[in-house]
């Protein structure tokens, strides 16, 4: 393992159990912030996520999101490749994905101009500190490289860190949305 895998995998520990307290304080109203970001783009393509482990759960958000345009979750298709993106409403049927995130039953695949992404910490110059799958950064690139993306990172507050250990291929987040407020991202 190198230095900087080692790095990563401890701060991985470390964001882990930072972030369990906050899920356990968690209460109804942690999305709300993210609904009002995403009425500014009523309409636009967005992929949110089905919360697994301790993660914040977007879904008000992204339910609130569906009246206005298609939203859609991750399937992940293939180890190391990109993530797709299938349209989700509230009542589309779904089943246990790779990793144990729920993803459709059937997959109606679309291409997000706009995607949540969860994760471990983050620090106000959009660094983010995912799993270390790589999905969302392959993703992230692949999108950016067709068209204007925009990465909203979704946390609780108390997984900002300043000190993520980062790579070349860490893809960095535009927007961070807490249950407390929108952080801007200072480059």
């Amino acid at each position: 393992m190198t230095d900087g895998a080692a790095a990563k995998a401890a701060a991985r520990k470390a964001a882990f159990a930072r972030r369990k307290p906050l899920f356990e304080q968690a209460n109804a109203a942690q999305a709300g912030y993210l609904s009002e970001v995403l009425a500014g783009y009523r309409g636009v393509p967005l992929s949110g996520f089905m919360p697994i482990r301790t993660e914040i759960d977007p879904r008000p958000a992204m339910a609130e999101a569906c009246a206005h345009g298609p939203v859609g979750v991750p399937v992940i298709m293939w180890p190391d490749h990109p993530l797709s993106f299938s349209r989700w409403t509230p009542e589309t049927p779904m089943v246990a994905g790779t990793f144990g995130a729920m993803i459709p039953e059937h997959n109606d695949f679309f291409v997000p101009e706009i995607v949540i992404v969860p994760l471990l910490a983050f620090n106000r110059r959009g660094a983010r500190l995912g799993y270390g799958g790589g999905f969302y950064d392959r993703t992230l690139a692949m999108l950016r490289a067709r068209r204007a993306t925009m990465a909203i990172g979704f946390a609780f507050a108390g997984q900002e860190w300043d000190d993520i250990p980062l790579e070349e291929t860490d893809e960095p987040l535009d927007l961070i949305v807490t249950e407390a407020g929108v952080i801007e991202v200072s480059g």
